[in-house]
């Protein structure tokens, strides 16, 4: 096919052969039978689903796909033909067959992927970061996939999280983020203070929200680069965080309620902080 002919769509499967070029694993995943409806998970992968999370991952050449299952009109939806040429195993099934594989309660919307999980980053991977979010002890997959969301929003670098007692890659996280997992750096780091003093030697000014902090948000920003820290559900931020973030602020909320869940909250704290980045 000349250049003069090629359309989007070819172009799109050209980068997706491109993005996945391992002739190893290539030849592996043609050769493998595709899998059972509501068989287990393959080892070491992770399973997605939703239009806006799947597509977002065969966008990404950073992703390493396994697996397809996918209704006719998931497909039409995804830009993809009836049965699509895929550098990976792929099989058409009825929405009933992924209702089996995710759970009745799911979202699919017709389609599941099973795929390698991204890799996390260093600390040292920021580079030139003026905006990120540090989530301390965050758990629930739901929130931290709209944090995700929210941060790619409003163009946060990276989101850095703790080795523990934070929710491994997986379809409710990636559902809540609606692609946005395929869209930011995850950095994960074994000692939350230690990583926090790190970047406040880098020019960072830590922001610890805590919603009886000494001062209003906005009062408190100060310098070039932000980084924003919040607690988990329920109990916020540690003692030993509030102890080493270089400012503690809170948002102002006039209303009877004084508290907002983690991801609201990290949604209007990104809204402060690029808007006040954005004067600067």
């Amino acid at each position: 096919m000349s250049d003069k002919t090629r359309t989007p769509k070819d172009a799109h499967y050209a980068r997706l052969r491109r993005a996945h070029r391992d002739p190893a694993a290539h030849a592996a995943a043609q050769r493998s039978k595709p899998a059972t409806p509501g068989e287990a998970v393959s080892e070491g992968l992770v399973r997605l689903h939703g239009l806006h999370t799947v597509r977002a991952a065969l966008d990404n050449p950073r992703r390493t796909i396994r697996r397809m299952w996918a209704t006719r009109n998931a497909l039409e939806r995804l830009d993809l033909p009836p049965e699509p040429e895929l550098p990976f195993a792929f099989e058409l099934v009825e929405p009933r067959a992924l209702d089996r594989i995710t759970g009745s309660d799911a979202v699919h919307q017709g389609v599941v992927i099973e795929a390698e999980p991204l890799r996390p980053k260093r600390l040292d991977a920021l580079g030139d970061a003026t905006l990120v979010l540090v989530l301390d002890q965050v758990t629930d997959p739901h929130n931290v996939g709209a944090i995700l969301r929210s941060a790619v929003a409003f163009a946060a670098s990276a989101v850095i999280t703790t080795s523990r007692h934070s929710p491994e890659e997986g379809g409710v996280l990636a559902k809540a983020a609606s692609g946005a997992l395929e869209h930011i750096d995850l950095i994960e780091v074994r000692n939350l203070a230690e990583a926090l003093e790190t970047l406040n030697d880098s020019g960072f000014q830590t922001v610890g929200l805590d919603s009886e902090g000494p001062a209003e948000m906005e009062a408190s920003l100060d310098g070039e680069r932000i980084a924003l820290v919040l607690g988990a559900e329920g109990k916020g931020l540690r003692q030993k965080t509030r102890q080493t973030v270089s400012t503690l602020a809170r948002l102002d909320m006039p209303g009877a309620i004084r508290s907002l869940n983690v991801s609201n909250a990290a949604a209007i704290s990104l809204y402060v902080a690029r808007a006040y980045l954005r004067k600067g």
